[in-house]
């Protein structure tokens, strides 16, 4: 229980972060792409799909869908969150959290994800991304990593 304060303020602060850089690149969309670096560009992409645009064609699900779905979710994160003994898997739900929550708002304001973050190289591109996604995907790295830390930490006793 003493991790949830921690991994809480995290989540908020993944959001505001998320949040902020959204508006920032709405705020100047009439001057996107920008070429920061030669394999990064900031850009605009509306995203009305699932992770990396995956279902996101012209018969995408409807925003309420995946908005109910990822609410489901982060109800289900909060409760294994107050369960949760380990501080980097707290810290891990913290990040996935406040990522989830940050896509969320977004469905809710627009119908669709801002995406704004494009990685490339020799013309591929991975898809357009931004500060919620990349926190998610860090905490479900996390997770990943520390269920097999525990693992090994059990086959070792």
């Amino acid at each position: 229980m003493t991790h949830v304060r921690p991994a809480l303020i995290l989540a908020v602060l993944v959001f505001a972060l998320d949040q902020a850089t959204k508006e920032v690149v709405l705020a100047v969309q009439d001057s996107l792409p920008v070429v920061v670096l030669p394999f990064f560009n900031l850009v605009l992409v509306w995203n009305p799909g699932v992770s990396f645009g995956m279902f996101g064609g012209d018969k995408a699900l409807e925003p309420w869908i995946l908005v109910g779905l990822a609410l489901a979710i982060s109800i289900g994160l909060l409760v294994w969150l107050a369960r949760e003994r380990d501080r980097v898997t707290a810290l891990a739900i913290g990040l996935v959290l406040g990522g989830a929550v940050g896509n969320v708002v977004d469905r809710l304001r627009h119908g669709a994800v801002v995406d704004f973050l494009d990685f490339h190289v020799s013309g591929y591109h991975w898809p357009a991304f931004n500060v919620a996604d990349a926190a998610i995907v860090v905490g479900a790295l996390l997770l990943v990593a520390e269920s097999f830390m525990v693992r090994k930490k059990e086959a070792a006793s």
